[in-house]
């Protein structure tokens, strides 16, 4: 997982120097040189979707995704490991789900284009399957730690 969560970070981080620089020689050649990048806005926006999607497989293998833990900073440990339990399991199934939703989107619009890029939406789209699969792999490899340390405390 571990792997995974790098070459995450990696993706996201030179997407992210892309459209930086992207941004960048679009400001210089629309006011420098009265010369607009055309294909900026829609490049842009298929770079944002891809940094999220990606960077959330980063942040779940962090574990910095928003929380509240009112509650479960007052329960004890065993309690909040099987909430943590529980909680994992279900946010794995609910992010295959999307997953395959999100495949099923991409193949459906395999044969839209983009306007401007003249691509195909498959490879915007796919970025949801890529991110929600990545991220339920995480969570279901966090779950199976807390199962077998739940087990462990159990047998021992």
């Amino acid at each position: 997982m571990k792997r995974l969560s790098s070459t995450a970070v990696w993706i996201a981080s030179i997407l992210l120097a892309v459209l930086i620089v992207l941004f960048n020689a679009a400001v210089l050649m629309r006011y420098v040189f009265h010369q607009p990048i055309h294909f900026t806005e829609e490049l842009s926006a298929l770079l944002l979707i891809w940094i999220v999607m990606v960077g959330a497989i980063a942040a779940e293998y962090e574990n910095q995704h928003l929380s509240i833990t009112v509650l479960t900073d007052l329960m004890r440990e065993r309690p909040r490991q099987m909430l943590g339990l529980v909680t994992d399991i279900l946010s794995v199934v609910v992010l295959l789900f999307v997953a395959w939703l999100g495949w099923r989107l991409a193949n459906t619009v395999q044969f839209k284009i983009t306007s401007i890029l003249r691509i195909s939406w498959f490879w915007i789209d796919l970025a949801v399957p890529v991110g929600a699969a990545g991220a339920a792999v995480i969570m279901a490899g966090r779950a199976a730690c807390t199962f077998k340390r739940l087990r462990m405390r159990d047998a021992g």
